[in-house]
C-alpha cells in the first residue's frame, strides 16, 4: 500500500465501518481502530446533546437592539452606522460567536444578482411549480434563487426573511405564513422589493394571489348540474387565508344555490385517518353526502384513500391539480390554479420593482380553470338525493 491509501482510506476503498470496535455504550464511547489512519487522529467525546445552533446576524440583532440591516453594515464595515451603536454591535458579535459566512454572497456594493423565494412547503408539487417558474425568469435575467421554506411557521419565516436580507438578495417572492400574516418591518427597513404570493398581507406590498371564491363556485355548480345536493367540504388548516377563503366561498355558494341543510365543513389539518372518520360520518343517517369538494391536493388525496378504503362511491372535486389525478379511476375533476403562472407573474413583478419601477404596489387576482374529468358524476347516488330538474315527461336527471 502506498501512502497515498493511508491519505484517503475512502477514496481506496477500504470497508471503514468494519475496522470499528466500539468498546463502550454511547454516553461514554471511545472509538479504536486497527487501521493507522485513524489512531493518528484527535477523538472527542460523543454527546447525547444536540450540537448548539451558529448564531446568525439575526440573533446578534436581537441582542443588540438593532435591526438585521444594522449587523449587515457592520460586520461589511459600510458606512452610515453610528460609532456607539457599531461598537454595541461589535461587542455582541464577539460574545456569542458570530462568523459571517463570506463564501455565501459576494462581498461588494451594489447588486448581488440573486433573489429569494420563500414558500410553505417544498414538497408540496404546487409550490416546486412556483419556483420552477421564478427560477426559469430569474435565469432569464441572470438571476440565481435561492429557495427556502417556512414550514408555515411565522417566526421560521422572519428568520428565514433575516437571513435572505443579510445575504443581500435583490428581491423576494413570499408566501406568507401564520393566520394574519402583515408586512415584514425588516423586509420593509432595509427597502428589499418583495412580492407577496398567493396570500395577502396586511400593509402596502405588490400581491400575486388566486380566485379562490370563483373556483369554488365553478366545483359546486359542476356538482350541482351532475344531481348532487349535500355536499361536504374538507378543507385545509384554518390558520390559512387560502382556507378560510375556500371555506367562506364554499358557505356562500351553498346558500346561493339553496341546497338542504346547513353547509356540511370539516377544516383540517387533515390525515387519511381524520377524513376517513368524517366520511364515515358524513355517509350515514337519512340524509348522507353525496358528493364533496377538498380544499388542496394534499387533502384530496387523504381523501381519494379513505374512500378507497371505505369502499364510498362518492363523487369529487378537488382544489389544486396533482400528479396522475387524469389516471385515478375515475379520473379526478379539479380546480386549476395555475401554480406556474402565479409563479412567473410574481418574479416578472418583482423584476419591474428591480427596474425601478416605484408606483402604488397591485394586487393581482388570477383566474382558476375547471378542469372536467369525471370523478363529479355520481356513481351510485343514493335514493334520496332530491333532483335538480325534470326532463319533460316526468323523467329525473
Amino acid at each position: 500500500m502506498d501512502r497515498d491509501e493511508h491519505a484517503d482510506p475512502v477514496r481506496f476503498g477500504h470497508a471503514i465501518g468494519q475496522s470499528l470496535r466500539f468498546a463502550a455504550p454511547i454516553g461514554t464511547m471511545r472509538l479504536r481502530t486497527e487501521h493507522k489512519y485513524w489512531s493518528n487522529l484527535p477523538m472527542t467525546r460523543l454527546s447525547t446533546r444536540a450540537t448548539a445552533p451558529r448564531p446568525t446576524m439575526a440573533d446578534v440583532a436581537a441582542e443588540a437592539n438593532v435591526s438585521v440591516k444594522t449587523v449587515s453594515r457592520v460586520v461589511n464595515r459600510e458606512p452610515g452606522v453610528r460609532p456607539e451603536t457599531a461598537a454595541r454591535v461589535i461587542a455582541v458579535v464577539e460574545r456569542v460567536g458570530f462568523r459571517r459566512a463570506d463564501t455565501s454572497r459576494p462581498l461588494r456594493a451594489g447588486r448581488t444578482n440573486t433573489i429569494g423565494l420563500v414558500v410553505e412547503d417544498l414538497a408540496n408539487p404546487f409550490y416546486s411549480q412556483v419556483g420552477a417558474a421564478v427560477e426559469r425568469e430569474a435565469r432569464i435575467r441572470r438571476h440565481q434563487l435561492i429557495t427556502a421554506s417556512a414550514e408555515g411557521s411565522p417566526s421560521r419565516e422572519r428568520a428565514v426573511l433575516a437571513e435572505l436580507i443579510a445575504r443581500r438578495v435583490d428581491g423576494l417572492v413570499v408566501v406568507p405564513a401564520g393566520a394574519t400574516p402583515s408586512l415584514d418591518p425588516e423586509v420593509a427597513e432595509s427597502g428589499t422589493p418583495i412580492v407577496y404570493l398567493d396570500r395577502p398581507v396586511r400593509g402596502a406590498a405588490d400581491m400575486i394571489l388566486s380566485d379562490n371564491h370563483g373556483g369554488i363556485r365553478s366545483a359546486m355548480e359542476h356538482l350541482v348540474a351532475h344531481g348532487h345536493r349535500r355536499v361536504g367540504f374538507l378543507g385545509d388548516d384554518g390558520q390559512f387565508w387560502t382556507a378560510r377563503q375556500r371555506r367562506e366561498a364554499f358557505a356562500t355558494v351553498h346558500d346561493d344555490l339553496h341546497l338542504p341543510g346547513a353547509p356540511r365543513i370539516c377544516m383540517g389539518p387533515h390525515s387519511a385517518t381524520s377524513v376517513g372518520e368524517i366520511l364515515e360520518a358524513w355517509s350515514t343517517g337519512k340524509e348522507p353526502v353525496t358528493a364533496l369538494i377538498t380544499g388542496n391536493n394534499r387533502v384530496t388525496v387523504h381523501t381519494l384513500r379513505a374512500m378507497r378504503r371505505l369502499d364510498l362511491p362518492l363523487a369529487i372535486v378537488g382544489y389544486d391539480d396533482f400528479e396522475l389525478a387524469d389516471l385515478i379511476d375515475p379520473p379526478v375533476t379539479v380546480i386549476h390554479q395555475d401554480p406556474a403562472a402565479m409563479g412567473q407573474k410574481a418574479a416578472q413583478q418583482l423584476f419591474v420593482r428591480l427596474l425601478g419601477d416605484e408606483s402604488a404596489p397591485t394586487t393581482v387576482v388570477m383566474p382558476t380553470r375547471l378542469i372536467v374529468r369525471g370523478s363529479g358524476r355520481p356513481h351510485q347516488v343514493h335514493a334520496t338525493v332530491s333532483p335538480i330538474r325534470p326532463e319533460p315527461g316526468g323523467h329525473r336527471v
